[in-house]
């Protein structure tokens, strides 16, 4: 018996024994060895794998695993149970028959499950609970031979009361198990009896943990846990069977002391209060601690939990709906992560297993996961929640080719359901997919409308990959396109959809010894080496933040951590013993997208948009005053400056924040008689307070709040177009009451001015090297690529021109800057395969964005410029060995990314124009 204890959010195992009853005499278990091993394979317990307590969002001291070694048979229906029989095979639970953990190997369409056990004497008086993880895909269970019921579904958990089935000594279960895989329009995900290409082997059977627990009469099944981080609460749900329970107390902790507590009755919402609460996030996955115990005539059930308090949201930000994570847009870039082992199948071999791809996904600059068409054990949620992931969560798909029938949709639909009940109180969880790329698709916007009535707190995507493989229900939350390798262009998002990249990438490398098949691995592009594959994963992650500006999107999910059979895909071999591209490279890319994306960055560009559903367009500006006015990308230059501020530590407390205008250096937004202004710092303290502001909770979920830091209650709001520090119902108009949570509330957007440094338009310029050993010479063009060369008064009459560009507004954004050629009029510095050249400009959008540079204070200090490119943000101008590049520091591409000088190399002057 193995006792789960809580401390703050960690899972603490202590050891206790683990009773195990006596089997009786058959077969011995015999390990296969599976085409690959983990390096997990060889610790797998033969009398007690997967210990950990199986279900960390509903938690009870006393248990016992059934893991183990059980009988087993192949059947032929499931009638007639072998009670009192012994079986002539042995196998591992909770391994799927098909793994060779299991010690089977082989797919059986029936199939008998035995063993015996015996109930500890403690826990005489309480009720006997038989919880089963999941089993694929129908079970009939039998204990002492009395028939104690059976479940349909291979993606949810069950339990079942054995109480008046059991005896006082040995005790025995018998499991009958159908698994008609593809034979069946039944959910099943990549499953097929014959896999090949990229669909996989079978995981029939119990393939999740089986274990007993006592519990009173009365008993909780399920915690439904809502974090509403507006009001500062836990809606919490608690689900009962059995008695008469009358009451609920309800308790949150935060490292073992309660900071809040609430009674309720079992099935109603109660509603929890979380002071200041400490919010979840992939930067700070904090987990508070619930306990709820039942209490009145047939309570006594006492069990544990955790939650995260986060909000879900969509909101208008630069112009774009894009979901919002505790009012912030976060750019969700993640995994496709399908959740099969060479040597489980579907069932980790460990838990350190389970955890372990997870872990890896963060460590290489992740923030979300698409759980891809499988339903997980419940640990694995758990490590998402701790971790800091956030998952969308797919339901696993039925049959292709197949137009399901009315039976197969009824059943569908149940088991969509019961998905989204057990996992609701998942705090990783942001986003539902009920299909993929129409794999048994059928009324994709009523059943995005019918998830959306089930869970309203999430986001739900009716149809990932519709743009390619199925169709549209033309509702829901996103916009989903597959593309492969991509990412291409994107379809932009709509007024109630955001536009994600639900799959791309799948670039692939083949390992010898780390192969499934031999010979028989494929991939979407195939690369020849592990520096070729980072460099290819480098260039189309980095395409990703142009189409943050440009088509806004929202989120990207590459294909993905591990190869899977003969998909040679991953990051890691399917083994997990071989990560074939370099990881730093990796997670400079990721991290990369994610900063482009803006946000809450101390000493970065930044506009304050409103989220009052009547004015997403506008933004504040002080002129001095301050007030809201539309911006769009058509805008002047004059509004896009006077909107963008420099995001510093605030004047008056560094844990908040001030706002420097970014055309006015030195003055900075401060409220004086309760009015927002643009103001010079005059070095007084009060001029410090005035000007501090200190980020909250949103008062809507659409975006995050600035309370003044000197009047405490008073924030940031517009009414009528002007802005103040206002209160909730106070004293004067501007305090009104009315609609005063969304007009406080704000979105941190990436700035409507991009260059923080500045040059004269439509004025000749020539930029001049800054590194020590090269200060005579000059870019310039010549055969149309872009090259550095020395230019004195003596030269002659072409290469000055060439060195001599005309300073123009960006073609793609007027807030950077097109370098147009002094000799070749209609020609523009451009990037292309990342070689710096001239050409004619054709008028399409992608040459506009790879001519298009933001101007950046030099890397070098003085009055020197750094040139980034606007579509690939990490990317700058950058001079080696005479060639002109964009080129990232220390980035994949050798040698011209070589981080060895480079401040120096891409910093340039101004200088006054040759020609």
């Amino acid at each position: 018996m193995t006792r789960l204890l809580r401390a703050g959010s960690a899972m603490i195992l202590a050891a206790a024994t683990v009773l195990i009853g006596a089997i009786p005499a058959h077969g011995a278990y015999v390990p296969k060895t599976p085409p690959l091993s983990t390096p997990w394979t060889s610790q797998v317990s033969l009398t007690n794998p997967l210990p950990e307590y199986p279900r960390p969002q509903l938690t009870r001291p006393d248990w016992q695993s059934l893991n183990g070694q059980w009988q087993f048979a192949h059947a032929t229906g499931l009638t007639n149970p072998p009670v009192g029989q012994t079986l002539g095979e042995a196998i591992l639970v909770p391994y799927p028959v098909e793994s060779a953990l299991s010690g089977i190997m082989r797919h059986e369409n029936y199939m008998w499950y035995r063993r015996t056990f015996t109930v500890p004497s403690g826990w005489s008086g309480r009720r006997v609970q038989l919880n089963f993880g999941a089993v694929t895909w129908q079970a009939a269970v039998w204990v002492n031979g009395q028939s104690v019921g059976g479940h349909t579904g291979g993606y949810d958990s069950f339990a079942l009361d054995i109480t008046n089935a059991l005896t006082g000594g040995t005790n025995e279960i018998i499991v009958g198990v159908h698994s008609p895989v593809d034979a069946a329009g039944i959910p099943l995900g990549k499953q097929r009896l014959s896999p090949s290409g990229i669909f996989y082997t079978a995981a029939s059977g119990i393939w999740q943990s089986v274990w007993l627990e006592p519990t009173a009469a009365a008993h909780v099944t399920r915690l439904d846990t809502t974090p509403d981080v507006v009001a500062g609460q836990l809606d919490l749900v608690v689900q009962t069977a059995g008695g008469t329970a009358q009451g609920v107390l309800a308790e949150v902790l935060s490292g073992g002391v309660v900071v809040g507590s609430a009674t309720g009755t079992p099935g109603a919402h109660v509603r929890i209060p979380v002071p200041t609460a400490r919010l979840w996030s992939p930067d700070d996955p904090f987990l508070y601690d619930l306990r709820v115990t039942l209490t009145g005539t047939g309570g006594g059930d006492v069990v544990g939990g955790y939650f995260g308090m986060r909000s879900i949201a969509k909101a208008v930000v630069n112009g774009f709906l894009r979901p919002v994570l505790n009012g912030r847009f976060v750019f969700q870039i993640g995994t496709l992560d399908q959740g099969y082992w060479p040597d489980g199948i579907y069932t980790a071999p460990t838990d350190a297993a389970l955890a372990f791809d997870l872990q890896q996904q963060k460590n290489l600059g992740f923030n979300t996961v698409r759980k891809h068409i499988k339903v997980e054990p419940a640990r694995w949620y758990y490590w998402a929640d701790r971790l800091g992931l956030m998952v969308w969560q797919d339901m696993p798909s039925m049959r292709t080719g197949t137009n399901p029938s009315t039976s197969d949709r009824a059943n569908f639909e149940s088991e969509l359901h019961r998905m989204v009940d057990q996992l609701r109180g998942i705090t990783s969880i942001v986003q539902w997919q009920p299909f993929n790329e129409g794999w048994g698709e059928y009324d994709p916007a009523r059943i995005a409308d019918l998830v959306k009535s089930w869970d309203p707190t999430r986001l739900v995507d009716n149809n990932s990959g519709s743009n390619c493989c199925g169709f549209d229900g033309g509702n829901g939350d996103a916009i989903d396109d597959h593309i492969y390798v991509g990412p291409g262009q994107t379809q932009p998002p709509s007024a109630t959809r955001v536009a994600e990249l639900g799959e791309f990438g799948g670039l692939g490398l083949i390992v010898p010894g780390h192969e499934w098949q031999p010979g028989a691995g494929f991939s979407y592009e195939m690369t020849p080496d592990s520096a070729t594959l980072t460099k290819r994963y480098a260039e189309v992650t980095d395409t990703l933040q142009g189409l943050i500006f440009s088509r806004g999107l929202s989120a990207s999910i590459y294909t993905e951590p591990t190869d899977v059979e003969n998909e040679r895909n991953g990051f890691y071999t399917y083994d997990r013993q071989v990560l074939k591209m370099d990881a730093a490279q990796v997670r400079t890319a990721n991290l990369a997208v994610q900063a482009a994306a803006g946000g809450l960055r101390l000493n970065t560009l930044v506009s304050l948009g409103a989220t009052t559903s009547c004015c997403t367009d506008r933004y504040l500006r002080p002129n001095p005053l301050g007030v809201t006015v539309p911006v769009t990308s058509g805008s002047d230059d004059a509004t896009k400056r006077d909107t963008t501020y420099w995001l510093r530590a605030g004047l008056a407390d560094s844990a908040c924040y001030s706002f420097e205008a970014r055309g006015y250096p030195g003055q900075y937004l401060r409220h004086a008689a309760y009015r927002v202004q643009r103001a010079a710092n005059d070095g007084s303290a009060l001029f410090a307070q005035d000007a501090t502001f200190c980020v909250r909770t949103g008062h809507t979920a659409q975006g995050v709040s600035f309370e003044s830091k000197n009047f405490p209650g008073r924030f940031l709001r517009h009414i009528n177009a002007e802005v103040y520090i206002a209160a909730n119902g106070g004293p004067n108009s501007f305090d009104s009451t009315t609609a005063w949570a969304a007009d406080t509330t704000w979105q941190v957007v990436s700035p409507w001015w991009r260059s923080a440094a500045s040059l004269a338009v439509d004025q000749a310029v020539s930029l001049q090297v800054v590194t020590a050993c090269c200060t005579n010479r000059y870019l310039r063009h010549r055969d149309s690529l872009g090259y550095t060369e020395v230019v004195t008064a003596a030269s002659d009459a072409t290469l000055k021109a060439d060195a001599t560009f005309v300073v123009r507004h960006g073609l793609a954004d007027s807030s950077c800057y097109s370098f147009e050629s002094r000799n070749f009029p209609g020609h523009f510095l451009r990037h292309s395969q990342f070689r710096v050249r001239k050409d004619a400009n054709d008028g399409t959008a992608t040459f506009a964005q790879d001519a298009t540079f933001c101007a950046q204070p030099g890397r070098l200090a003085g009055t020197d410029v750094t040139l980034t490119s606007y579509n690939i943000a990490t990317r700058a101008i950058r001079h080696y060995a005479s060639e002109v590049w964009l080129a990232a520091e220390g980035g994949p591409n050798s040698p011209y990314d070589a981080a060895s000088s480079y401040a120096a190399d891409v910093t340039w002057h101004p200088a006054t124009a040759w020609s």
